[in-house]
């Protein structure tokens, strides 16, 4: 949204999409991460300093990074859903109104499934989905689930489309927004790689 009053196009979200995407596909894999289950190797790592701060240890920098992909994916949707209809990013305050919420659909239903997708790698910070156990924490599976439902059936369902101001998508965009959702959780996997070869050369149990 910053970028897009910087630049001067339209937004790629309107207020009620990034609402819908604070409070229920942010939601319901939070409340699920709050009851993970423990790692059963945490009794061999040090203990935590307690003038650490929350942010310590890579964490931050990993959530700006996080951060910044999920966004920059939003807006390349949003871009690719303008030029399949023919328009321009930086000309898009002069595109129809359908091709701006075509393209916002897609931009709409990247933000919120890459945060479904990317809850799965945030249960541990080195140990990859596939060590812990992907479907170990069985609440989280299932909000993950229900979040797809509810943006599938915002998407489809008409008076729920007309109230986000979204349009149906076909598969093949369907294809492309998975795609490209996939990307951070994707990235975060490849990080932890370098973190536990970074561990294992220095003997740092995780």
């Amino acid at each position: 949204i910053f970028i897009s009053v910087l630049l001067d196009f339209s937004p790629p979200l309107i207020a009620t999409q990034i609402l819908w995407v604070n409070l229920v596909t942010d939601t319901l894999p939070a409340i699920s991460l709050g009851v993970d289950p423990g790692d059963h190797d945490v009794m061999k790592q040090k203990p935590r300093d307690p003038k650490e701060g929350f942010f310590s240890g890579g964490a931050g920098m990993r959530a700006v990074i996080g951060g910044v992909l999920i966004g920059s994916l939003t807006l390349l949707a949003f871009t690719i859903g303008l030029r399949e209809r023919g328009a321009t990013l930086l000309d898009s305050k002069n595109a129809p109104e359908d091709v701006i919420i075509y393209a916002r659909t897609m931009a709409f239903v990247v933000l919120a499934t890459s945060q479904l997708f990317y809850s799965l790698t945030m249960r541990n910070e080195v140990k990859s989905i596939f060590q812990i156990g992907v479907f170990k924490n069985k609440y989280l599976i299932l909000s993950i689930i229900a979040g797809f439902g509810l943006q599938y059936g915002v998407i489809t369902i008409p008076f729920l489309a007309d109230a986000f101001q979204v349009h149906a998508l076909p598969l093949n965009d369907w294809i492309v927004v998975f795609g490209l959702a996939l990307i951070p959780l994707a990235v975060n996997e490849v990080f932890k790689v370098f973190m536990r070869a970074y561990r294992n050369k220095h003997n740092i149990p995780y």
